[in-house]
């Protein structure tokens, strides 16, 4: 089945390819014929200078790119793809490191403020796999594309852990969520990699704190904000995640302010061509600053002219002032009711 990147076939994440482009495009994949097809779109890429807002080469997108002009007969020469060997997968045994512990309760000023520590190493990753394959009702899914984790922890005790998110790139199309955006299909692969879809988000079964989720919520968009930028150079403007109303009512998201835009298909977050069928879920989105429809509607070409515009206007003649990021990783918010 081909993979469509864009309205035309030509269309490249929202970038209509040009002429110069596309007699590049077909003397390297004729040339070089014989290399695998990873090869040349990363070669294809590097030339084109098709890269991601942190740098990175957006390889996988013109594998599937160039694999689609081949099955529409654009590339004839290319050679037919290896079919992928699919692994086993991987299976996670938890550990004594994940053994219920002894229950938590009180009031929330008790565990007040919550520490968020980001996952980065081997140890650390395993042992958040471990986890939410034990305590979430998903299950562990190896997540794709842009992704952060977190051990959210009480800043009186960091041995008690507290709760666990998971952050990854948004959803490719949700009807009611793009309805709610008011974006057209040419801007929307553009602006997508501004909105972070919180992927899971554990509470530990044996924590009994009450609001301590919305709390939580509440924190997590002022960490992401900093964090997000910071590893993947791109600036969110929203988050959005699914709740299952079959197993929860998603009344944490509510009272941390979040809205609820629909609720899916049941097609799958990443299913393009509706070919899975999963339980439908309610979407709910939060604004992370206050122009985020605007910013999201405007093509990015058009967004930086704008904003190079204001900037030249609005600059102070004694320069610039650049404000420090935080020196703390304990953020505080007022405590929300859930």
């Amino acid at each position: 089945m081909p993979v469509r990147i864009g309205g035309s076939p030509r269309n490249f994440v929202g970038h209509e390819v040009t002429d110069k482009e596309w007699q590049l495009i077909e003397e390297i994949t004729r040339d070089f014929c014989k290399l695998p097809l990873t090869e040349l779109a990363g070669t294809v890429c590097e030339l084109l200078e098709w890269r991601r807002p942190n740098g990175g080469l957006k390889s996988t997108e013109c594998y599937l790119f160039l694999q689609n002009l081949r099955e529409r007969g654009m590339l004839p020469w290319l050679p037919e793809p290896k079919p992928m060997i699919k692994r086993p997968a991987r299976e996670i045994a938890p550990d004594h490191a994940t053994d219920p512990q002894p229950p938590l309760n009180g009031p929330l000023s008790q565990y007040a403020p919550v520490i968020f520590e980001r996952i980065e190493d081997a140890d650390a990753r395993l042992l958040f796999r471990q986890f939410i394959h034990r305590y979430h009702y998903l299950g562990h899914k190896q997540a794709c594309g842009a992704q952060l984790r977190y051990f959210i922890r009480s800043r009186h005790d960091p041995n008690q852990l507290l709760a666990c998110l998971l952050f990854t790139s948004a959803a490719w199309k949700m009807a009611p969520r793009d309805e709610y955006i008011g974006w057209n299909a040419d801007v929307r692969p553009q602006n997508l990699p501004r909105i972070i879809n919180q992927s899971r988000f554990l509470i530990m079964p044996w924590v009994k704190i009450p609001h301590l989720a919305s709390h939580i919520l509440g924190l997590s968009i002022q960490q992401l904000r900093v964090d997000w930028e910071k590893f993947y150079g791109v600036r969110p403007v929203l988050m959005e995640t699914l709740v299952d109303r079959d197993q929860y009512p998603g009344t944490c998201y509510r009272a941390a302010n979040w809205v609820s835009v629909g609720i899916t298909t049941g097609r799958g977050r990443m299913d393009r061509f509706n070919q899975t069928q999963n339980s439908r879920k309610e979407i709910f989105l939060y604004p992370m600053v206050r122009s985020w429809q605007k910013q999201l509607r405007e093509p990015p070409r058009e967004r930086a002219v704008a904003v190079a515009a204001a900037a030249s206007v609005d600059a102070a003649p004694t320069g610039i002032r650049l404000v420090p990021e935080p020196s703390s990783r304990v953020l505080r918010a007022p405590l929300r009711q859930c």
